[in-house]
């Protein structure tokens, strides 16, 4: 195990001197491409603000405006059904729009349930597991200025589903509970 962890340490260290002997030694003029990047990424970033302006206060507005709350009403009896903890309800219906708004969530859990209950472990398969997925089609596709997402949107969030579905299966084969 020792051995393991001084290859390790090194690992990083020599990553980064064969780098500097690459940029010192190549025929490329390296500088120029890293900070052709770095205005390449300050300008993608520009682009980005409007889009993730508009997220985070969607985000905000069905929080403060209580729909969640009403939706997870609504979806109660379904996920009883399928064997989906009911607890999770809030982390499920924000982890595809926000990370932190779902983090924010999954944090609510593991301090009201415990990190050992059922909810809390199918919450941390499905925070590991799943993305952001109204979020991250957001920002791809405006990046890119693709205006129709034809199936990218129904195919994520089928998989979103079926991540949910499949993590809380898990967690009560494996963790019996």
């Amino acid at each position: 195990m020792q051995r393991i962890e001084v290859v390790f340490s090194y690992i990083l260290p020599c990553v980064v001197a064969l780098v500097a002997i690459i940029i010192l030694f190549g025929k490329k003029d390296y500088f120029r491409a890293f900070l052709s990047g770095g205005s390449d990424g300050a300008l993608t970033s520009l682009k980005l603000l409007p889009t993730m302006c508009a997220l985070i206060v969607g985000v905000n507005m069905l929080r403060a405006s209580g729909a969640l709350a009403i939706i997870e009403k609504i979806l109660r009896p379904v996920f009883d059904f399928i064997g989906v903890p009911t607890e999770i309800l809030p982390l499920i219906l924000t982890r595809p729009i926000s990370g932190s708004a779902s983090l924010a969530t999954f944090n609510d859990i593991i301090s009201t349930y415990g990190p050992d209950s059922l909810p809390a472990l199918c919450a941390s398969i499905i925070m590991a597991s799943s993305d952001t997925v109204i979020y991250v089609i957001c920002i791809y596709f405006s990046t890119v200025k693709i205006r129709r997402t034809r199936y990218a949107l129904p195919v994520a969030l089928f998989l979103s589903c079926l991540c949910i579905i499949l993590s809380c299966i898990l967690c009560r084969v494996f963790l019996n509970n």
